[in-house]
């Protein structure tokens, strides 16, 4: 091995080090936030206020039963599974469509098309929001989970379909002509070829829009008026208002409400990683 060789090996192990250094910084600033909400929902209040930053002494799960008992966090976990989930597939279906059939099929305004979903992608909800609760009441579903999920659908599509667009887009041509020689329509083409090349960047969207509507705050708050019908960002409002002074409860809520985004992300994380890398190799 030669001196070149050496002192290639040597700066390369230190680029290494530096690299995996500050990857591991911004991992803990962002891992340690979680950590002390996640250890203080199963503090006393005492354990609060006396070691803020340590971990819990002994495990009290009785936070957590309060919380989902007391705080109503069972009704209100169950109505953002009722909004998350279904405004979550149907986003997914519709947005994989749009991004296959303006990426790969040929039609008049194809393009048009197109810039019309960009277009989408820059008018904010609340510019929408007077016009829109309007629409919804019209349709009578104020106070009503549909009157939360078609809004959701609507204004996270035009992103969904510049996303999957960009993935097929990058998906060779050669095996759309494979598969009409073989006597595959449009249809058969998408379902059976090109949705199962997409599975990586359909499970990157599915992550985003889950936790987009399970995150939703101002849509339930402005259609969702009954308490039987709060997700668990707006019950969370509500509950503190309620426990203000009661900690220990409060960060059981949090718990509850970030656990299952962590959890979907931990169980699609290969493919997430994944679609998100997708277009950056040819």
């Amino acid at each position: 091995m030669t001196l070149l060789d050496m002192g290639y090996k040597r700066q390369k192990l230190i680029s290494d080090i530096a690299r995996y250094a500050v990857l591991g910084f911004v991992a803990l600033i962002c891992i340690i936030p979680l950590i002390w909400i996640w250890s203080s929902a199963f503090k006393t209040r005492m354990e609060i206020f006396t070691a803020p930053f340590a971990l819990p002494t002994s495990l009290e799960f009785t936070n957590i039963v309060d919380a989902w008992t007391v705080g109503r966090f069972n009704r209100y976990f169950l109505n953002s599974i009722r909004i998350a989930i279904p405004s979550t597939l149907r986003s997914l279906v519709l947005a994989t469509m749009g991004g296959f059939a303006t990426a790969k099929l040929r039609f008049p305004f194809r393009e048009g098309v197109f810039l019309f979903f960009l277009f989408g992608m820059t008018l904010p909800f609340q510019s929408l929001m007077m016009p829109l609760y309007s629409t919804i009441r019209g349709f009578g579903l104020i106070n009503n989970h549909l009157g939360v999920i078609l809004p959701f659908i609507a204004f996270r599509l035009p992103f969904g379909v510049f996303f999957m667009r960009a993935f097929f887009r990058n998906l060779p041509d050669e095996l759309m002509d494979s598969g009409r020689m073989d006597g595959c329509g449009d249809v058969r083409l998408f379902a059976y070829i090109m949705a199962p090349l997409a599975k990586p960047a359909t499970a990157t969207l599915m992550v985003f829009f889950f936790m987009m509507s399970w995150n939703e705050f101002l849509m339930p708050l402005l259609f969702l008026q009954r308490d039987v019908l709060r997700p668990l960002t707006l019950g969370m409002m509500f509950f503190q208002g309620r426990f203000s002074a009661d900690y220990e409860l409060i960060f059981a809520g949090i718990t509850i409400i970030t656990l299952p985004i962590v959890l979907v992300y931990i169980a699609f994380q290969r493919y997430f990683i994944h679609g998100l890398t997708a277009g950056a190799l040819k």
